[in-house]
This record gives structure tokens, C-alpha cells and sequence, in this order.
């Protein structure tokens, strides 16, 4: 027993060492962040975060759509990590100055705050927001016209809803995202869909049948991953934990994300 609590120790310690390399990678990645300001129709301004890849060459964006805690650290660190990969990605933050006197999501008093702030957001407006991101980026120089849409929770919710109206997305990629309740909605959807969901995320998964059966009525390619014992949310929940099935999802979904990106096939 005695040794079995050493080599846990040992295997922790291992552990905190690589989770330290990652982050100090993170902090000396090759890529350049930059925050965008963009005007809406109603004169408020919505901020995005813009990664650029180390590269002159035009490439492929991803515009990312945060969870419902906002566009928190681990949204920059997720889109730092796939600019090395050599994607530009925008990250809207879709509460910025949706109310008065806080800009974007890190200045709210806490996650819940910027939680009930984003349950408060009028879904047209959603959508002209993504909208907007859209065209900027579909507009920039360093930009290939082929732009894909990566949907964490919440925002895989809206990336369902997104791609039912922006029918020249290249992919949409779910992270345990809930479809509409609508799900005629789907029909307009062109690009293909891929989703991640963790096996123990009951609640998500209980929507995956009648998803997969109307993508099927649509003939609108839906493939997805289950992880074994992975929970909701378990991308970011898998690098904040320690080593487990949240882990072990968060690696193999993050290589199927990165080949689907490329063009890989499923």
C-alpha cells in the first residue's frame, strides 16, 4: 500500500510538471493576440480576440464560440493552442458591453454575473454578432475564405443555430452542444457537422438521437465521438483536473479536431 501511495505522488507530481510545460508553452507560443473592436447596429461595440499563426501565408480560420462563462482564460489559451496549429481564430466575446459599464467578460464581478449576462442575450442579436465576426474575418487579408465554426457548450448550441443560416461555413464542430428545440431548423444547415460529447454527460446525449436522425432526414453529414467516462465540459474541465477521463477526452478530441480542421475525413 505504502507504494502504491508513492508512485500516486510520483505520478502526480509528473503530471503538475507536463501541465507546467503546457502552460509555459502557451506563454511562449509563436503567435500574436490581438483585440478587435467591431460597431453593432445599435452603436454598442463588440470586442473579439483575434490569434494570428506565425505564418505569412493566408490560412484557415476558426471562429470560436465560448461557453456560457464568457470568454474566459481558458478560451485564450484554447485559441493560442490552435493558432500553433497554423489557423487564425476570432473569439467573439458575446456579452461585450451588453451591459452598461463592463466591457467584456473579465470585468464582470464573477462567472455567475457573466453567466446571467449571457442568458440575457436576445438571440437575433447573437446571431447579427456572429454575423459580424463572420465577415470580418471572411473580409481580412490573412484569411482563405474557408472558415469553420467551434462551438464549446452554450456555444455549440449556437453553432447549430449559426450554421443554420451561414451556409458557407466549412465545418461546424459541437463540443456538448444541445441542438434548437426546433430542430427543423437544421435543414438549412450545408456544411458538415462533427460532435464531441462525453459519455457521462447524460443530460447533452439525451439529444444525440433525435439530432442524428434529422441530420439523416436531411442528408446532412452529423458524425460524432462518445469519450468513455468523460463528463459536460470536459475540454476545459481536462486540463485543469488531474489525469483521468476527462484528460484522455480532452487529448483524443483535440487530434480529431486538429484533422477535421485540415480536411481529414472522419
Amino acid at each position: 500500500m505504502k507504494l502504491y501511495w508513492q508512485l500516486f505522488v510520483l505520478a502526480l507530481g509528473f503530471i503538475g510538471i507536463l501541465r507546467a510545460q503546457e502552460s509555459k508553452q502557451f506563454s511562449e507560443t509563436p503567435v500574436h493576440n490581438e483585440w478587435v473592436d467591431l460597431e453593432r447596429d445599435n452603436g454598442s461595440v463588440l470586442k473579439a480576440l483575434v490569434t494570428y499563426p506565425e505564418s505569412r501565408a493566408v490560412a484557415k480560420a476558426v471562429l470560436i464560440i465560448h461557453e456560457n462563462f464568457g470568454l474566459n482564460e481558458w478560451i485564450v489559451a484554447f485559441s493560442e493552442k490552435l493558432a500553433t496549429q497554423g489557423f487564425l481564430t476570432i473569439a467573439p466575446d458575446l456579452i461585450s458591453n451588453s451591459i452598461g459599464g463592463i466591457e467584456k467578460t473579465s470585468d464582470f464581478e464573477n462567472t455567475d454575473k457573466a453567466r446571467q449576462a449571457i442568458i440575457a442575450l436576445d438571440q437575433e442579436q447573437i446571431t447579427k454578432d456572429l454575423n459580424l465576426i463572420y465577415n470580418y474575418v471572411k473580409n481580412g487579408p490573412m484569411v482563405n475564405g474557408k472558415i469553420s465554426v467551434v462551438g464549446f457548450g452554450w456555444g455549440g448550441s449556437q453553432g447549430f443555430i449559426f450554421a443554420a443560416q451561414n451556409q458557407d461555413l466549412e465545418n461546424l464542430m459541437v463540443y456538448y452542444g444541445t441542438p434548437p428545440k426546433d430542430l427543423t431548423i437544421l435543414k438549412n444547415i450545408k456544411c458538415p457537422v462533427y460532435g464531441f460529447y462525453g459519455a457521462a454527460d447524460t443530460r447533452v446525449n439525451g439529444t444525440i438521437p433525435d439530432t442524428e436522425s434529422t441530420m439523416k432526414e436531411y442528408d446532412i453529414l452529423y458524425t460524432f465521438d462518445i469519450y468513455e467516462g468523460a463528463g459536460h465540459a470536459f475540454m476545459s474541465r481536462g486540463v485543469q483536473e488531474a489525469y483521468g477521463p476527462n484528460t484522455m477526452a480532452y487529448e483524443k478530441s483535440w487530434k480529431k479536431l486538429i484533422a477535421l480542421l485540415m480536411g481529414n475525413k472522419p
